[in-house]
């Protein structure tokens, strides 16, 4: 379908569709958008747009209903996504400058976006499998075992025991911490568990070999976690105000299957538009529980730019030790109904995504 004024009518059909949750009918289209043309010509319109497939009727007597097809012409037609207004932008900053940690600052987005929405708000934790190395303290806890307390640039805090036959000597200990410090800082966790086997091999580290090469393994195993390790949800209550019982039950179960959520999610933020958000509506899901809602989703990482949404960032240096850089590290989304505000909804997960990726770029410079 080319731009025309067919297009015209079905973008005002949705938007008042959205607005009012009620069949539109061609008389108040007339009236409340200017398209230029008579009742009798934007009802052929609606008529030729039912038969290709955009819209539904769902009454004979009744105005038209977007279908999917509806819905994701107009979300592929939305040529931007209008930004928050500086009153929305101030409020976000105010009310998550406060996180006291990435864990906080999680719980706080997900509780800010669902309020925003009206809808579901799902954010999730960093993956240490797309971590960079930030910094590992090596510190002995027991007679034949070291603790090795593993930090990542997302801010991601990980404990590994590295049991040792012999426990080395202090310093001995502290010349390890300080060679993988130095020369794993920005890597990738595979590429750092490499870096740490190459180390143990390396004369002069004989008495820590053993618990080099442990260290690399754990690296080695936290490289492959793709797992965000938890999933913050908010706004759940907000599903009994916009569904019909009928959907609630299998909506509740697709919330609750965690793994297919953060997949589904995670590979939205990552095929997201030029925009940089995801949408999936009704059955581009896959998530049977999900046919008649919509997901929005964005990533949100490292960036060089990010920190321009905060009022006083801290800018971050872009590493080019690692082809990771400027990846998406987790995913920040709103799940609601088919008829949800598209371009709010996108614009307040583009909002939250960006700070969380501006939080994220000011915390990797604070060590």
């Amino acid at each position: 379908m080319t731009q025309t004024r067919r297009m015209l009518v079905l973008r005002a059909v949705v938007e008042d569709y959205i607005r009012s949750q009620e069949p539109v009918g061609s008389t108040s289209l007339t009236k409340e958008h200017d398209l230029g043309v008579s009742s009798a010509t934007i009802r052929n319109d609606m008529a030729a747009l039912e038969d290709e497939g955009y819209l539904i009727q769902p009454h004979t007597s009744a105005g038209r209903v977007p279908t999917e097809k509806g819905y994701r012409y107009f979300v592929d037609r939305l040529a931007t996504v209008v930004p928050l207004n500086e009153a929305q932008r101030r409020g976000i900053n105010s009310f998550l400058s406060g996180s006291v940690s990435l864990k906080d600052a999680l719980q706080r987005s997900a509780r800010l976006l669902s309020e925003i929405t009206g809808q579901v708000a799902v954010v999730a934790s960093p993956s240490l499998a797309k971590a960079t190395l930030r910094h590992v303290e090596i510190v002995p806890v027991a007679m034949n075992t070291l603790l090795a307390v593993v930090i990542t640039d997302t801010g991601r805090v990980a404990q590994h025991g590295i049991a040792v036959s012999t426990m080395p000597a202090i310093d001995e200990i502290n010349r390890l911490s300080a060679a993988v410090n130095e020369q794993c800082n920005g890597l990738s966790l595979s590429k750092a568990g490499e870096k740490v086997r190459s180390i143990a091999d390396s004369t002069g580290y004989e008495d820590v070999r053993e618990a080099a090469k442990t260290l690399a393994g754990a690296f080695e195993s936290m490289a492959l976690d793709e797992r965000a390790n938890e999933l913050y949800m908010s706004g759940a209550s907000y599903l009994a105000h916009s569904r019909s019982l009928s959907d609630l039950a299998p909506l509740f179960d697709a919330l609750e299957e965690q793994v297919v959520l953060m997949k589904l999610m995670s590979n939205l933020s990552e095929e997201s538009n030029a925009s940089g958000v995801g949408v999936a509506i009704g059955s581009e899901s896959h998530t049977p529980g999900l046919l008649h809602a919509s997901v929005v989703s964005s990533g949100y990482g490292r960036s060089v730019n990010a920190s321009s949404h905060r009022e006083a960032p801290a800018q971050q240096e872009q590493s080019d030790v690692d082809d990771t850089s400027n990846d998406p590290v987790a995913f920040v989304g709103s799940i609601g109904p088919t008829h949800m505000d598209y371009a709010a909804t996108m614009a307040a997960v583009k909002a939250v995504a960006r700070y969380l990726t501006a939080f994220i770029s000011e915390s990797g410079t604070e060590s």
